[in-house]
């Protein structure tokens, strides 16, 4: 997955223009594997998104450390992106290394930060806040 979010971050710093940089938000989100509506729950949606957003956290603890996968999904199409994005970011990684992701600086880096709206920037850190609850409740 390491490799996944390497080759996201080096397609976006190809693109110079903010259009070319959405369409391609657009294209992540469109290659998110669709959420069952068995998982579109009120547990697994994530409060303080505009939008619609849900996330399903799956925990490991077979190995030496605890290992965590996500999956989402949303009904807006850029911020289906930013969840794609998210969870390249996070998925299949310990609760440890989860909790020592900065993920808010991975958007600043990327200009991301300065072209969201607010509620989207919000939305990102409640997704961000959320994945880090579960990553600290899997750790317990």
């Amino acid at each position: 997955m390491a490799s996944r979010i390497n080759e996201i971050i080096e397609n976006f710093g190809s693109l110079e223009d903010w259009e070319d940089r959405y369409r391609y938000l657009i294209e992540l989100g469109k290659d998110l594997p669709e959420l069952p509506e068995s998982e579109r729950t009120e547990d697994n949606r994530v409060k303080g998104c505009a939008s619609q957003v849900w996330v399903v956290t799956s925990v490991d603890r077979s190995g030496s450390e605890t290992v965590l996968s996500f999956k989402g999904q949303s009904d807006a199409h850029i911020v289906k992106g930013l969840v794609a994005l998210t969870l390249a970011l996070y998925s299949d990684k310990s609760a440890r290394e989860i909790l020592s992701i900065d993920a808010l600086d991975l958007f600043r880096r990327l200009g991301l930060a300065e072209h969201l709206t607010p509620q989207r920037s919000n939305g990102v850190r409640s997704m961000v806040e959320r994945i880090r609850r579960d990553a600290i409740a899997a750790n317990a």
